[in-house]
């Protein structure tokens, strides 16, 4: 018998954070996460995938060029492990640029390999077994399972639908924040809902983090894909910088998901934590890729262009899910939307948001993610949100149109 599945062993890392993200099962077998199986849904139905969150069409054609002028010009080999100069001097100028943050590029700014290694990295160079991390439910999948790898315990404080769209129970997260608490990790604009934290529940975070003196990692990747909300980084609070860890990425800002170039910026003490840990995941990343995104960053335009264009496809998409009989929290920011099927579920025939997704290739020929992908399984949050399916409007309006009018079968009367 393999020393795996050694009697007495108990549980490896590798399956705490396959359970932190809801993939493993009683019997000890590893799923696919919901999202590669609803993308293999689609692939195999012909439906079109409105699940999973990323662009349909290339970013700007000049950083493209720019990244084929790096390759041409010899840049193909490590980057250094911190991030190339140009890059983490664009990455300090755009965070002063837009919120009047004094970052030192030499020292409190680190490139990584997308914001999910820059996440990882964070948790676990800094929480260990006996301390306890709070994040927003909903939450990302990656939130959970390096928290899971970490050996750190995830607690949670609930976003709540209403009428102003998803919004922080405060009371919620005062009660949560034990004298454990080392680390929490908010994400706005957020993943799934597209709320955007007001500066009140910013200030509420802010205010137990002081309080429990926590350690906050931001992920802030859709900080320029808003639709008339402000964004708010915490590291702007006042007393907030010195224990804030920012992350961002290019993926998101420019559509290049692909490239996998993240970054974080912070204290100096932190973001050297951070980096001790990060060496020896992938150490660098992306040589030719940084230039041309230190480029991008240095232009303000971009961002702006996809956040007005993606504004529009969000109307477009929430006006067909509602007329498909879809309740629709409006989002405020990112690329994503949640809907409430549950005035619709009883007249297909289906339990909840899960049975739907498995089921509107069939019924709609589309696919989406359920909300219950985001939560903790059996949770108040993941109960609440039961009916609730995320979809994402970053695809080409000819695709969303296409969407919107498959969906609006499940508006039409069954006879």
């Amino acid at each position: 018998m393999s020393s795996l599945s050694s009697p007495g062993r108990g549980r490896d890392r590798w399956q705490d954070a396959a359970s932190a993200a809801g993939l493993l099962a009683d019997d000890g077998t590893v799923a696919a996460t919901i999202f590669a199986e609803m993308s293999a849904l689609a692939a195999r139905t012909g439906a079109i995938n409105l699940g999973q969150g990323f662009p349909d069409v290339d970013g700007p054609e000049y950083v493209k060029q720019a990244a084929i002028r790096a390759i041409e010009e010899g840049r193909n080999q490590y980057a250094p492990g911190d991030g190339v100069p140009e890059l983490r001097t664009a990455i300090a100028d755009h965070q002063e640029r837009h919120y009047g943050l004094d970052v030192d590029p030499d020292t409190e700014v680190l490139v990584t390999t997308g914001a999910t290694e820059a996440l990882a990295a964070s948790i676990l160079a800094l929480t260990r077994p006996g301390d306890e991390v709070l994040t927003l439910e909903p939450f990302y999948d990656s939130h959970a399972a390096s928290i899971g790898m970490s050996g750190a315990t995830h607690v949670t404080a609930p976003l709540v639908p209403g009428p102003d769209g998803f919004r922080l129970d405060v009371e919620a997260l005062r009660a949560a924040a034990t004298p454990r608490l080392r680390m929490i990790v908010l994400n706005s604009p957020h993943n799934p809902t597209g709320a955007v934290l007001t500066r009140d529940e910013l200030d509420a975070v802010a205010a137990v983090a002081r309080e429990r003196d926590a350690i906050v990692v931001t992920d802030e990747v859709y900080e320029h894909l808003t639709f008339g909300a402000e964004h708010i980084p915490m590291a702007t609070l006042p007393g907030m910088a010195e224990r804030t860890l920012t992350i961002s990425s290019s993926g998101k800002t420019f559509s290049f998901t692909g490239w996998k170039v993240g970054w974080l910026h912070g204290p100096a003490d932190l973001v050297t934590a951070v980096r001790t840990v990060k060496q020896f995941l992938t150490y660098t990343s992306g040589a030719p890729f940084q230039p041309a995104i230190a480029q991008a960053l240095a232009d303000d335009d971009t961002p702006h262009a996809l956040a007005a264009s993606l504004a529009g496809r969000r109307d477009l998409l929430c006006a067909g899910l509602e007329a498909a009989g879809f309740t629709v929290n409006r989002p405020a920011g990112t690329y994503f939307v949640m809907a409430d099927a549950s005035g619709l579920l009883g007249r297909v025939g289906l339990r909840d948001g899960v049975e739907l997704c498995r089921r509107l290739p069939e019924l709609a020929g589309v696919v989406a993610i359920p909300a219950a992908a985001f939560c903790r399984a059996g949770s108040p949050t993941a109960q609440a949100l039961a009916s609730h399916v995320r979809f994402t409007f970053v695809k080409q309006e000819a695709v969303l149109r296409e969407g919107a009018t498959r969906l609006a079968r499940l508006g039409v009367p069954l006879s």
